[in-house]
């Protein structure tokens, strides 16, 4: 197990995480701390604890959001699979009744020919 010293609003913190998983758990440092930073930038120095909650309560808006976003998304690819599936469907039925056309029209060219070419007093002698 990895261990890093990470740095959030100006204390070091020293965190374990999965070998491999250390350049990971520093970007997330970073990025939480810059949204400390942000709410300091908004609000001033109103207490290092508030700012955290803050701060974590924003990140956390924004995870939801995105689940939200997410789950919304995988809907529309989902209804999108639908109907993909439905006109794959409706391809399917065209081409077999095309298919059904052409071979009646075939059996009626085929007659047509062999009554030009066999003309009916031929036909019977």
């Amino acid at each position: 197990m990895a261990q890093i010293i990470v740095t959030i609003n100006g204390r070091s913190f020293r965190m374990a995480c999965d070998d491999g998983e250390e350049e990971r758990l520093t970007a997330l440092a970073r990025r939480f701390d810059g949204a400390i930073d942000t709410l300091r930038g908004s609000f001033g120095e109103i207490g290092d604890l508030r700012l955290t909650v803050m701060a974590g309560i924003m990140v956390t808006d924004e995870l939801v959001e995105c689940e939200r976003r997410l789950k919304a998304l995988e809907a529309e690819v989902a209804d999108l699979r639908e109907a993909r599936a439905a006109a794959l469907e409706r391809n399917r039925r065209t081409e077999t009744e095309i298919a059904t056309g052409i071979a009646g029209a075939a059996e009626k060219i085929e007659a047509l020919t062999e009554r030009l070419m066999h003309p009916a007093g031929e036909r019977d002698a």
